[in-house]
């Protein structure tokens, strides 16, 4: 029973992080995509550059690889592997988006709104596209060799990586002051999406210096890696 919890729960645990992952990458976008064509100050003062939330996006991609690691266990699967289900959520989600709200799917990723139904859309869209990912490398044969490559290729830079996910803990910490500071000051910032901002860029923050601690990219070794 042990094994049981303990097994499901890395799994658990590591979906969470990859889902984590995927909404910095969200959130990120959605800023740059209104830092750079609606000319928003974002978090002014104290953020000296929009431009820095790019880092938080390579720092998210980055900690997608030692999240995926952490879940390397062998739950079985319930009639299919999970991304199918993935897919599943993921067409369901779209639906509902395309049905029952205004906005376009082409924009999901770029839209800063407080619409209850669009965001209850686009959280399960995530969701799904987070399922996907944990299983990518099951979808398909090429798939998994390219994913083998990147991390061969990763591999070999392990402790340019390390360094480097060092620095973008850094960076990303700075960017969840920077909004932290803003909420204070400006009491009108005080909203659902920034509170999700602050929660994804403390856990990407906390994921790069966890990774840093145990020295997760030297322990990724592709060669070990065999298809499911």
């Amino acid at each position: 029973m042990h094994r049981v919890i303990s097994v499901y729960g890395r799994k658990m645990f590591s979906v969470v992080l990859l889902f984590n992952s995927v909404l910095t990458v969200t959130c990120a976008i959605g800023l740059l995509y209104g830092f750079y064509w609606q000319h928003w100050i974002i978090y002014g003062p104290y953020l000296v550059n929009g431009n820095l939330f790019w880092l938080a996006i390579i720092a998210a991609i980055l900690n997608a690889f030692p999240a995926a690691s952490v879940g390397k266990v062998h739950t079985g699967r319930l009639w299919f592997h999970h991304y199918v289900y993935g897919f599943f959520v993921m067409i369901l989600s779209s639906a509902w988006i395309i049905f029952f709200t205004s906005f376009s799917i082409l924009t999901m990723f770029f839209i800063n709104s407080s619409n209850l139904a669009f965001n209850a859309g686009r959280f399960f869209f995530l969701g799904g596209l987070t399922l996907v990912l944990d299983d990518l490398p099951d979808v398909h044969t090429v798939a998994f060799r390219s994913l083998r490559w990147l991390k061969s290729k990763a591999h070999e830079a392990r402790q340019i990586l390390h360094v480097t996910q060092f620095a973008l803990g850094i960076a990303t910490l700075y960017l969840l002051i920077t909004v932290s500071l803003s909420i204070v000051a400006k009491p009108q910032w005080i909203t659902v999406a920034n509170f999700v901002q602050m929660g994804t860029l403390f856990v990407t923050a906390l994921t790069c210096f966890a990774s840093v601690k145990t020295k997760i990219w030297h322990k990724i070794d592709p060669k070990k890696e065999t298809s499911h």
